[in-house]
């Protein structure tokens, strides 16, 4: 009786839910719909504006919706069983990204109907992106972390290709940013008639198999001690998963969260039997994603959409933030104090000759970065610009525009590398960075809500909103990861969260001021583009003249720290004012950063390991090792991106994504995650 009364509560609530959410959802808009024209126009055959209205555009719209919403729901049921990964999904597995990126590859060059087309490469792309992370976090041999980990960098590696595809290709691509951040926007049935068949059929079948899902619960030797097929099962799971996934991409683009926030919600409610449960998540996956298109609807009522994407992410990543808080103890087992240990320098090279290599190394970057333009390395117009007194446009050309980027790329890099270095050593984690922790996500809110919804302050409040929203940002992190002992696996994946919210809100300031998807792309990606002697003077100069060399006069009480917090005490340091002090000081530049060049990640992470790799674990001799890396990493980003495919550009951003984002994986595997 008890079991029977909580299935009527949470299907009947459900419905009832659902059905409140759809006759308000109805109701939005610019036009006024009564429930009597609502009911005419579905049960009697009115042909007024209101009706057409209701059936042509409305109507479908709800039913994509709630087709999305219960696919994405059970893909998410089946991931989870399948990983045996509380955190698994089609969003944090990259299975939306993949497909996503897919589609957009089909939309430029097979513009030959979205709808089929797109379903066949949203397939292939969420098939090859959850191989992919499987193969990445270990196969069989995974752990929760590891997974959740690969599928973040996969993430932001097919993000980084999908931006820059986006970026060349804004033609071809008009009209996708707002279908590529999740939208339920339909002009017709088609998008309805292709969703619900396909996911119909798929789900039916699935729950006709839910019984032999069960015995996975047991473990698969006793599930083949029973004389089940496993891997049969698991293929059906998996192939299932991925094929619910690509349906709703191709339709509605990326929605991330859905696929987290229902199976865990009809669990805590105390539902675990597959049966049971994908049928609640598929119901309950609906509610979520109509009630998140409500919700977005009333949070801006006027003709711009937000995107539902964005919504659910608001939702979502709060709820990824709480299932890493619950399962810490479960999983999280990495101990801070390994965080930096290992690979040290065994090079016998001296110090000095370091030193003398970064810095040839950064100063190449620079003169490469110079003698870069639209037409490719143009080496005789620098030198003309230089030598010839006659040449001034040329020579303005040089220095106001190249000159001045590159010096913009120079001081940002060197900027997020000292900030990425501070968090590793304070934080004893060899993975923070200040994109990794979500330092700079909150930065670029902050930058974009002074510059767009308080556009009366002047340029010069910036970086006073970056560092609010980084340091908002860094906070939340902070206190979430303090019971944990800041340990790097809780803070890159609180990072993720935190990130995800930061997005969520940029993408919402884009639609909602009517951005140019073009420009907006690239000021999330990160990039030098149009930066100058401006952006140097009012972003730049001022923290790496006063706040870099303040944080290297501090720099070696980080080699306390890295003994211990009891060691550290016994020489006599103030632990928690050192702490502290660090991670202001690391928000400052990341900020600042941020605020000149966008939201560049990698750079803080890259950069320190490298000098690390060189000259050991001392910081003191990191520190302009670091300092000199990051600033030429980020000049020779920025120079490739203007050289591939010149004239056009490729952000750095996407550049430095494309060349950390291995590294992180690297490094993930080095240090054991």
């Amino acid at each position: 009786m008890h079991t029977l009364l909580k299935a009527v509560l949470i299907f009947g609530g459900g419905t009832a839910l659902l059905l409140l959410f759809s006759l308000l959802h109805i109701q939005q808009g610019s036009v006024d719909i009564t429930v009597q024209i609502i009911i005419e126009a579905i049960f009697k055959d009115g042909n007024d504006l209101e009706h057409e209205i209701i059936r042509t555009l409305r109507l479908p719209r709800i039913v994509v919706g709630v087709m999305a919403g219960a696919a994405l729901a059970s893909a998410g049921v089946l991931f989870q069983t399948l990983t045996k990964n509380p955190l698994a999904s089609p969003a944090t597995l990259g299975v939306n990204a993949g497909a996503y990126f897919f589609v957009i590859l089909g939309a430029v060059f097979l513009p030959t109907g979205i709808s089929v087309n797109g379903f066949f490469l949203a397939f292939a792309g969420g098939l090859i992106a959850a191989i992919l992370v499987f193969a990445i976090s270990g196969g069989s041999r995974a752990t929760p972390i590891r997974m959740a980990l690969a599928g973040m960098v996969l993430t932001l590696t097919f993000s980084a290709f999908t931006s820059a595809i986006q970026i060349f290709f804004e033609y071809e691509t008009a009209g996708l940013f707002l279908w590529g951040n999740g939208t339920l926007v339909q002009n017709d049935w088609s998008g309805a008639r292709f969703m619900v068949p396909g996911i119909l059929a798929i789900l039916t079948f699935l729950l006709f198999f839910s019984k032999k899902f069960d015995v996975l619960f047991i473990g698969e030797e006793h599930a083949k001690g029973l004389g089940e097929n496993v891997g049969l099962i698991q293929f059906i799971m998996f192939i299932g998963a991925v094929t619910l996934t690509a349906i709703s991409v191709s339709v509605v683009g990326p929605i991330g969260f859905i696929g987290l926030i229902a199976p865990h919600l009809i669990r805590l409610m105390g539902l675990q039997i597959h049966g049971w449960l994908l049928s609640a998540s598929m119901l309950w996956g609906a509610v979520i994603l109509v009630g998140a298109d409500v919700v977005g609807r009333w949070i801006d009522p006027s003709l711009t959409e937000l995107p539902v994407g964005s919504v659910t992410a608001l939702i979502g990543a709060p709820w990824l933030i709480w299932l890493i808080w619950k399962h810490r103890g479960t999983f999280f087992r990495m101990s801070s104090k390994e965080g930096l240990s290992g690979n040290s320098s065994k090079n016998n090279i001296p110090y000095s000759v370091i030193i003398v290599g970064v810095s040839i190394f950064t100063v190449l970057a620079i003169i490469f970065g110079v003698n870069v333009g639209s037409q490719g390395i143009e080496i005789q117009n620098t030198w003309l610009a230089l030598t010839d007194p006659e040449e001034t446009s040329l020579r303005s050309l040089i220095i106001d525009l190249r000159l001045s980027r590159v010096l913009v790329a120079l001081v940002a890099g060197m900027l997020l590398a000292i900030s990425g270095l501070l968090f590793q050593g304070v934080l004893r984690n060899p993975l923070a960075d200040p994109s990794v922790i979500g330092v700079t996500s909150g930065a670029g809110v902050g930058a974009m809500t002074i510059l767009y919804v308080l556009p009366a302050l002047s340029v010069a409040w910036i970086p006073v909103g970056a560092i609010i929203g980084a340091f908002i940002a860094v906070a939340i992190v902070m206190v979430l990861s303090f019971k944990t002992n800041f340990q790097p696996a809780v803070m890159a994946l609180m990072g993720i969260g935190i990130s995800a919210v930061g997005s969520a809100i940029i993408q919402i300031l884009i639609v909602r001021f009517n951005l140019n998807a073009a420009v907006a792309l690239t000021w999330l990606s990160g990039s030098t583009y149009a930066r100058g002697f401006h952006e140097l003077q009012w972003f730049l100069i001022g923290p790496l003249i006063i706040v870099v060399p303040i944080a290297f006069y501090l720099i070696r009480q980080i080699d306390f720290l890295a003994l211990g917090d009891e060691t550290a005490i016994g020489v006599g340091l103030n632990v928690t004012f050192t702490r502290w002090s660090m991670i202001f000081l690391a928000t400052v530049i990341a900020a600042c950063a941020a605020a000149a060049a966008g939201t560049i990640g990698f750079v803080g992470l890259v950069a320190p390991h490298m000098a690390r790799m060189l000259v050991g674990h001392s910081n003191r001799r990191i520190f302009p090792v670091s300092l000199l890396l990051g600033g030429g990493f980020l000049v020779f980003a920025d120079a490739l991106g203007r050289l591939v495919l010149a004239p056009k550009e490729i952000p750095s951003g996407i550049v430095v994504a494309l060349i950390g984002a291995p590294f992180f994986l690297w490094l993930m595997k080095q240090k054991k995650v």
